[in-house]
């Protein structure tokens, strides 16, 4: 027989957010992998909940992961939860999931809460269409590369954060964003001091000093309501060379000089002019 594996959402702060279908599960199966025990053990004896836990988290997932793979295969049945919300979301649990699927072994999602999906709701921004970024890179300079790719992304962003990279994630988003990107701050989420921060991203910062920062905080930016600037790829070229670029596409004389002379704001008889002027200098 083989087994199968549960990948189980848990709740983000309140325990009564968990599913009874959670609950049955985690009573059924074999084992429990967590992305830490010290965390899981109190969620399990809340429920009066005994079975075997071991952790599987993003320092150990190249070991433990081949090795649950081999559990499954012996018939096992094994559950998979995170710290909070759904594993796979930000989580190594993603990487369990693709070793499944290419063993062809059998896997079950047990939904339940995310932060990300309840900070958005009650975030007041667009929820027609939104972006979940994850965490961006520590790095300074790939996190501002990183920032410019999204920069004029229509969509709602949605990012995760630690807290001791909150104030300078925030900054740098004001310096490629803008100072008056509207954004939300969510912490303590379900928990009893949930609160959301709400304002520019140049005023935020100013909202969250003297703010405990700890546990995982949600950033959301509001969709940009610029357009990206088109580049303007003859800006560099004389006005012979961006002719010659059109009629290179097989444009006539005639169409490219339209052409020149719209990219530049110019008129089709200055186009001439320049033409003209640089044939007699060639004489």
């Amino acid at each position: 027989m083989v087994g199968k594996l549960y990948i189980c959402g848990t709740p983000i702060g309140n325990l009564e957010d968990i599913t009874l279908r959670v609950l049955k599960t985690l009573a059924l199966v074999d084992v429990i992998y967590a992305e830490d025990t010290r965390h899981s053990i109190r969620l399990l004896n809340h429920f009066e909940i005994s079975k075997p836990l071991h952790s599987y988290h993003e320092h150990n997932k190249n070991e433990i992961g081949p090795e649950i793979i081999r559990k499954l295969e012996s018939g096992e049945q094994i559950a998979l939860v995170s710290d909070a919300g759904m594993p796979g979301i930000s989580d190594p649990g993603a990487d369990l999931i693709k070793l499944c699927i290419e063993a062809a072994l059998d896997f079950e999602i047990i939904p339940g809460v995310t932060a990300f999906s309840t900070a958005l709701v009650g975030s007041g921004l667009d929820t027609n269409q939104f972006a979940f970024q994850g965490f961006l890179n520590r790095d300074k300079k790939i996190r501002r590369e990183q920032l410019e790719a999204i920069q004029y992304d229509p969509r709602t962003l949605i990012f995760y954060e630690s807290p001791h990279r909150l104030k300078e994630m925030v900054k740098a988003m004001a310096v490629v964003m803008g100072d008056h990107r509207e954004v939300v701050l969510a912490k303590e989420l379900t928990k009893r001091f949930e609160r959301y921060f709400r304002g520019s991203l140049g005023t935020v910062m100013d909202q969250i000093q003297g703010e405990l920062l700890k546990g995982e905080w949600v950033v959301l930016l509001a969709g940009s309501k610029e357009k990206k600037p088109q580049e303007v790829f003859f800006e560099h070229m004389t006005i012979p060379d961006h002719l010659a670029y059109y009629e290179a596409t097989g444009m006539s004389r005639k169409d490219a000089m339209k052409a020149v002379a719209k990219d530049r704001g110019i008129k089709k008889s200055d186009v001439y002019k320049v033409l003209l002027e640089e044939a007699e200098e060639n004489e």
